[in-house]
């Protein structure tokens, strides 16, 4: 029985209505085999390019040409100071002081060093605490820490399980791990939006908790950063990184953000790796022997910023400061519940979704499970223009990004999806 309000005409309704309708009009849209707008729901893996960054970045291209070193200086947006033009925006997206962020280096590499401060591990309390089927490279980053310090990952890494029979974490579940081994964990370190589930956590929960039990919480927000309305300085983690490839569209590889908590600005007990680009910057052309590191989050970097990357993720935090997180949320909700609905009542009984249905349990990606399904299901959505993700052994992610994604785009995607398995 199909639903009511499951037709193209509302789907074409609710798009006229949509104040943020104008959005997707400052995205390049990628063309389907068919030569037409193929349907892009893989943003949770790589957002779109911005139209205006063609601009901004030959903007910087030209000043290299004509300035060449004087444009640390003199480029119309100088490259010393550069990073700082991205902090006001960046701040206010994942809720934080300016003071708290920074954005450089890739995703991994921030996490390594944020361990160097915040996994200071004893034979008492060495454990890591992660989430349930965590990104594997924050795996691999996690269990090289604790092999570092001289301990075993078999042993000290504690990965939260869902319940049998069930995808998800409960919250309840995550509080009992803690209370139970809280004395023994150093470190929790858990994805903002599970990678593969679309699980969304309570970030302010879990830093309650880990911090009653003397433990140190940090976050991996590469699926939640753009996604998600984030408070970090009042949820209170000592710690967050996230890419900006995905929801914030800054391109391929692009950089990430760190949020450090202002308790920690001015900590000289704190250990790091330390780069000249962290040093007091009233200083650091007199090229001091002793480190001297800027308060906040800046005291963590270590080399001066790469200009072209910075300069596309400035255009698409342009386009993040008009929409307005809130705005984008509200969409994002009404969208990805809309299509949910259409994808519960298509009468498929092989399709699953995995995520939880709770809006507040996640943000706009919904996982797919396929009973008996196999690659040739993805592909075959391929050939009809759908650009989605695939994951083994039986999940297809899809990601309905409320900045460029309309409500005809669910529509089709659902009418695709049942053709495929018919």
């Amino acid at each position: 029985m199909e639903m009511p309000h499951a037709s193209l005409e509302y789907a074409l309704e609710c798009d006229a209505r949509d104040p943020l309708r104008a959005y997707r009009d400052r995205f390049h849209l990628p063309v389907g085999p068919d030569g037409k707008t193929a349907i892009y729901f893989c943003g949770n893996s790589l957002g779109l390019q911005p139209r205006s960054v063609r601009e901004h970045v030959l903007a910087e291209l030209e000043d290299w040409a004509t300035l060449g070193v004087e444009g640390h200086v003199h480029a119309r947006h100088p490259w010393m100071p550069y990073h700082e033009f991205l902090t006001p925006a960046m701040a206010r997206l994942v809720g934080a002081l300016p003071h708290e962020v920074v954005v450089m280096n890739s995703l991994t590499v921030n996490l390594h060093l944020l361990m160097v401060s915040f996994y200071r591990p004893t034979p008492q309390r060495r454990k890591i605490l992660v989430e349930y089927s965590p990104f594997p490279s924050d795996r691999y980053a996690v269990a090289s820490q604790i092999a570092f310090h001289g301990y075993d990952p078999d042993t000290d890494l504690i990965e939260l399980k869902p319940r049998p029979g069930t995808d998800h974490i409960e919250p309840a579940d995550i509080r009992a791990v803690l209370e139970e081994q809280g004395p023994q964990i150093a470190l929790v370190l858990i994805g903002g939006v599970n990678y593969y589930t679309g699980q969304a956590y309570d970030l302010a929960a879990i830093t309650r908790w880990g911090h009653d039990q003397g433990c140190i919480v940090g976050f991996d927000l590469a699926h939640a950063a753009g996604n998600l309305s984030l408070r970090l300085h009042e949820d209170g983690p000592d710690f967050a990184a996230w890419c900006s490839y995905k929801y914030l569209n800054s391109g391929p590889g692009s950089l990430s953000g760190i949020f450090v908590h202002e308790r920690h600005a001015d900590d000289p007990a704190l250990p790091r790796f330390s780069g000249w680009w962290g040093h007091d910057k009233q200083t650091r052309f007199r090229m001091p022997d002793r480190f001297v590191p800027m308060r906040g989050a800046e005291g963590w970097q270590l080399s001066n910023p790469p200009i072209l990357p910075m300069a596309a993720m400035r255009a698409s935090l342009e386009i993040f400061e008009e929409a307005g997180m809130e705005a984008l949320t509200h969409k994002s909700r009404a969208l990805t519940g809309w299509l949910e609905q259409l994808l519960a009542t298509s009468g498929h009984d092989r399709v699953r979704i995995i995520t939880p249905s709770d809006p507040d349990q996640r943000g706009c990606q919904l996982s797919l499970r396929v009973e008996g399904g196999d690659r040739r299901l993805f592909e075959r959505l391929s050939r009809q223009g759908i650009i989605a993700d695939w994951r083994e052994p039986d999940v297809i992610r899809i990601a309905p990004v409320p900045l460029y994604n309309s409500f005809a785009d669910a529509w089709h995607f659902a009418q695709r999806l049942r053709q495929a398995l018919a």
